[in-house]
């Protein structure tokens, strides 16, 4: 007997999002890729085919979530691959990038990322990649993490939480630049640099969610700004802030980008759909580093994202157990720093950026099209393009549903969007042409594989 072949597969939507135009099209997808796209219903007619027909959902790129915390191996009661990526399913999430934190150990070696990859096995919904780790004793590691397949490297510029991943100085920074000269892979840097105690308030009042905010100043992450982007006009490579919270930042990356200096800039949705006046003292779900700020600065983060000054949008995706996130004492002062949102990244931008007119053209870019080109994929993944993986998110922008824990799929349902009405209900999710998600189950499992970088 021959081998079975498989059916074609036809996705038809009247709000079909192409890299240039939303209109009215059908995709075929043969062997996890893109192989014709068609203007109209024509191909609905092929009854070799399966048929999927979205009406007026719209069909795009699936979101590439390049800044997720997994925890897997070592603290997968936090979090774990086959949870995390559950939840990155469900909300029209088709690749993510793990960071090298807060697993343990942490990914600063290649002999920890193919621990990392092994633990991957039978848990992979959707794809993932990795990032290496910048650590002060790791500078000899690096090379090797570049040719074990990492997409690119993480520093903090401040403690990072986990003792086994320490800050990196600008001694460390530099000779990583030096070291990865030419790979081309980015250097990514978590920007706060701890010059001053603003805690006072905060030992005096643990629950305070302002005091808490002022215990992490803006010009920490100014200062930390201002040095990434000296360092990346110095060396001339590629360099990445990520989550952005202070918007006092913008005028300084402004100012690099039309000097040509080789940067990208994400922030988060929770720093736009959130404001520090309305954070409920002793609600540690909230607490994040950099912190959420004030609704003022937070509505310039949005028009940056709208006119193309912050470049894409990841979750930072950062779960812990309920112990460990403080939710029986609420003090801001002792609890994880972590917002766990992977799965509502797409609804709560498209909530958040509605008054600010967000189009569904810039929402694909800043999902898709510019986190494919920030980890090396955009002649692969990013786009509905004749070619390109069939990694696709289906999703309603006028449909409003209210987050609840019946619907998270992450390992604890503990997040600050719980209660929260959000406009943008996820259908489907398909990876490599594969029907994973829909209608709130996971419809395959294991659809995902490992994304590695360029060597």
């Amino acid at each position: 007997m021959g081998n079975k072949v498989e059916k074609d597969i036809i996705i038809y939507s009247r709000r079909l999002v192409l890299p240039t135009e939303v209109g009215e099209y059908c995709l075929r997808i043969r062997g996890g890729k893109i192989r014709e796209i068609e203007a109209g219903r024509a191909l609905l007619a092929d009854e070799a085919a399966e048929i999927y027909d979205f009406g007026e959902a719209v069909v795009m790129a699936g979101v590439i979530d390049a800044h997720v915390h997994i925890n897997e191996p070592g603290r997968t009661d936090w979090e774990g691959f086959n949870t995390g990526t559950r939840a990155a399913a469900a909300g029209g999430v088709t690749t993510i990038v793990d960071m090298p934190l807060n697993s343990s150990p942490v990914t600063t070696t290649a002999t920890e990322l193919a621990r990392k990859i092994e633990a991957t096995k039978g848990q992979l919904h959707v794809n993932c990649g990795f990032w290496g780790g910048i650590v002060p004793a790791n500078g000899d590691e690096l090379l090797g993490l570049a040719d074990a397949g990492v997409l690119g490297f993480k520093a903090f510029l401040t403690h990072s939480g986990i003792d086994e991943f320490p800050n990196a100085d600008e001694q460390t920074l530099r000779r990583a630049y030096e070291t990865l000269a030419g790979r081309g892979l980015p250097i990514l840097a978590h920007c706060e640099l701890t010059a001053g105690d603003y805690s006072e308030a905060l030992r005096l009042q643990p629950k305070s969610y302002s005091a808490y905010l002022a215990s992490r100043p803006e010009s920490w992450e100014k200062e930390a700004v201002k040095l990434m982007l000296r360092l990346a006009k110095t060396y001339q490579y590629p360099t990445h802030i990520v989550h952005l919270a202070a918007a006092e930042s913008l005028a300084d990356i402004i100012e690099a980008k039309a000097e040509g200096v080789p940067i990208t800039v994400e922030t988060c949705p929770h720093y736009i759909y959130f404001d520090a006046e309305t954070i409920p003292d002793g609600d540690t779900r909230y607490k994040c580093a950099p912190p959420i700020r004030e609704r003022a600065n937070n509505d310039l983060l949005i028009k940056a994202l709208c006119d193309g000054v912050l470049d894409l949008v990841g979750s930072d995706h950062s779960p812990a157990t309920p112990d460990i996130k403080g939710l029986d004492t609420g003090s801001f002062a002792d609890s994880w720093g972590g917002i766990s949102g992977i799965q509502f990244t797409l609804p709560a931008l498209w909530t958040a950026s509605q008054k600010h007119g967000l189009s569904l053209l810039r929402l694909s870019e800043l999902l898709c099209a510019a986190p494919a080109k920030f980890i090396g994929y955009e002649n692969r993944k990013g786009k509905l393009a004749v070619g390109f993986d069939a990694d696709i998110c289906v999703w309603s922008p006028e449909k409003t549903f209210i987050v609840s824990p019946k619907i998270m799929q992450a390992k604890h349902k503990i997040s600050p969007y719980e209660g929260e009405t959000l406009t943008g209900e996820v259908e489907a999710t398909f990876v490599g042409g594969q029907l994973v998600w829909q209608n709130g189950e996971l419809q395959k499992a294991n659809a995902g594989a490992v994304v590695v970088g360029r060597k």
